[in-house]
């Protein structure tokens, strides 16, 4: 049995049902759009500076953000190179590709749910 709220929002009003979504492993974040986006970023430009630099993060949180990656998941999903002629760089994993797409579809899924649950509100 669905429980319907509309007699107690007010009319003409724009609601939305919202959330966010991310996996957690252990009680804390494994996995959610910014850590996405910094492996997006690490894919394209080759560098977890220059990813960091394009998201706004100090290079100190997206290093602690891929340590944790690297940590929670069963093998590692971004590979880091220090140093050297070319100044070192950064690739993710097939792995790490893999659960980009997840996380894509799994949010593309999350996205329906809401645009349901904010239809079946029935107040525009």
């Amino acid at each position: 049995m669905e429980t319907s709220i509309k007699h107690i929002l007010k009319e003409q009003r724009s609601y939305k049902v919202a959330g966010s979504l991310w996996l957690e492993f252990e009680g804390e974040r494994f996995f959610g759009p910014g850590r996405s986006e910094l492996l997006q970023l690490i894919d394209e430009l080759g560098s977890l500076s220059q990813a960091a630099k394009r998201m706004g993060m100090s290079y100190k949180k997206a290093w602690e953000m891929v340590t944790a990656l690297n940590t929670q998941a069963a093998q590692p999903l971004v590979l880091l190179q220090t140093g050297g002629k070319k100044g070192g760089g950064a690739t993710i994993t097939t792995e790490a590709k893999q659960l980009i797409a997840y996380h894509q579809q799994l949010r593309a899924r999350f996205q329906a749910f809401l645009s349901h649950e904010t239809d079946s509100l029935g107040v525009k």
